[in-house]
């Protein structure tokens, strides 16, 4: 039993999030929370870190005006940032924590940092999703 994965999903519980999958043996658990914008995030436990990974959209057409706008807005961010995956095709708001130090307060910060992202931005990030 991984003490870390435990401990993640009780603060994710305590945080009132629906855990729509997971497998201990992967280090994974999804997540969602629909009035905070967050569906099918995906949580990967594996020590020394926990990563938190939300898919925002797919790059239909590669602009430097898309690129360029999601590098200033990850200025803003408080936690985490947007990045993209290994093909350049998806943009994923992706952050990364200490799992050995977690405590609720900073899971829940950054949970409510992707929250305050999507509703903030919300209207850029659809419009890029029609590039």
């Amino acid at each position: 039993m991984n003490p870390y994965f435990t401990k993640t999903k009780d603060f994710l519980l305590q945080l009132k999030f629906n855990i729509t999958k997971e497998s201990e043996q992967d280090g994974i658990l999804i997540i969602e929370k629909e009035n905070f914008g967050i569906k099918n995030l995906i949580i990967g436990v594996a020590d020394p870190i926990i990563i938190l990974e939300q898919f925002i959209f797919k790059v239909n057409q590669p602009s430097e005006e898309i690129f360029k706008s999601l590098l200033k807005k990850n200025r803003d961010i408080i936690h985490g940032a947007f990045v993209l995956d290994e093909s350049g095709e998806r943009v994923i708001f992706r952050d990364t924590l200490q799992v050995e130090n977690l405590d609720l307060n900073e899971l829940e910060g950054s949970l409510n940092s992707l929250s305050l992202l999507l509703s903030e931005y919300s209207e850029q990030i659809i419009t890029f999703s029609k590039y």
